[in-house]
């Protein structure tokens, strides 16, 4: 979900979270995303990585938007957004879903969490936004909601977010929290009480393993920070989050995504509920490209070799461009160049041979089955 390229623009100040300082203590190396200035590394990429992979790593995710909506059927208004049905959400679950234009576009990938009805009858959620997009999301939410009857607050300058991810970060979490973690499913979420303080807390995260995001005040996540530190979770910058989110095949807005890419071309038709739902923006685009297919579609891609796919890299086949690398990378865990392109079609198809053009050569990879990795200790989300 949330962009991991660095800002190309340091010409304005760049804003830090309020764990800034403990990454300065840590010795991170600094970089700037998105108006951020952000750890992108506190040892090397592949400790971090393996550390997830086989303990518990934590992240500072507080540039993330964090928006708080309230009203009478919430969700029925939401609906209108997404392509996903959020009727469906029980108490305590979420959805990852995209914010559409109306031409079908991703504006944004997002979660939604449902927190179920208040007292007054009004239905409350939580809906976490990329960074890069939170100013955009929040002025299209607003300028579609403007005649219901929810009330949006924006929490993201007011609140901390940590993702505690890994097959121990449960545990290591556990021993912080008054609640019983084991009885949170994979995408499910509840208010908690950590370090004896109010906790957001979701059974979610950006890496393709077991763990979870904690949102609390600011001196409580720096205090929770401290604490996991010193329980023996590994510290991690962007640059392990785009291998492990890489891996697992998530993808990444601004390059995987973007506002010209349809989620039926993403990969994405999980989200899209033409079946069950009303109208919705972008629907009749969505339509459009189920009735006659899409002319492109995202596929993963494994080199032949250890030359990495970057970014930008022409697709080749039969000595002409069909597409290009949208995210490419040395997998840590796996030990191969893996990368995702957008290609025709007619040749996204699962054992399909094609180039990859790196420095003016042609290199040999094949399309293979989505994700790369898939962690065994992932929680079920029944």
């Amino acid at each position: 979900m949330a962009n991991s390229e660095p800002s190309k623009s340091e010409t304005t100040p760049l804003s830090r979270t309020p764990l800034f300082e403990l990454a300065v203590e840590q010795k991170a190396r600094l970089t700037a995303f998105s108006g951020w200035e952000m750890p992108v590394l506190y040892s090397s990429i592949s400790t971090e990585h393996e550390a997830v992979r086989t303990s518990a790593g934590m992240f500072d995710i507080s540039h993330m938007g964090k928006f708080a909506l309230r009203g009478k059927q919430l969700r029925q208004h939401l609906q209108h957004l997404v392509p996903s049905d959020l009727t469906r959400l029980s108490v305590g679950a979420a959805q990852y879903t995209v914010l559409l234009n109306t031409q079908g576009g991703i504006i944004d990938d997002i979660i939604f969490y449902y927190q179920g009805e208040d007292e007054s009858g009004e239905e409350r959620g939580m809906m976490i936004v990329n960074a890069a997009t939170l100013r955009k999301d929040k002025a299209w939410i607003l300028a579609n909601l403007e005649a219901a009857p929810v009330n949006f607050q924006d929490l993201s300058p007011e609140k901390v977010l940590i993702a505690v991810q890994g097959p121990q970060a449960v545990t290591h979490l556990q021993s912080l929290v008054e609640e019983d973690l084991t009885q949170i499913k994979a995408f499910g979420h509840l208010e908690a009480t950590i370090l004896g303080k109010p906790a957001f807390m979701a059974r979610t995260g950006y890496t393709g393993e077991d763990g979870f995001e904690v949102m609390v005040a600011p001196e409580v996540g720096v205090q929770l920070w401290r604490n996991l530190l010193s329980g023996g979770v590994t510290p991690c910058g962007l640059g392990a989050r785009d291998t492990l989110r890489l891996e697992a095949a998530m993808a990444l807005y601004g390059q995987d995504i973007d506002d010209t890419t349809t989620p039926l071309e993403a990969g994405l038709s999980w989200l899209v509920d033409l079946d069950t739902k009303d109208e919705f923006i972008g629907r009749s685009v969505l339509e459009q490209q189920k009735a006659t297919g899409v002319e492109k579609r995202l596929v993963g891609i494994e080199m032949q070799s250890r030359h990495i796919a970057r970014h930008g890299y022409p697709i080749i086949s039969e000595g002409k461009k069909v597409g290009e690398v949208t995210s490419g990378t040395l997998a840590p865990t796996l030990g191969k160049a893996i990368a995702l392109a957008y290609v025709p079609l007619q040749l996204a198809k699962i054992g399909q041979q094609l180039e990859v053009e790196i420095r003016n050569k042609t290199h040999p990879a094949i399309i293979v089955k989505k994700p790369f990795y898939r962690s065994k200790n992932r929680p079920s989300r029944k």
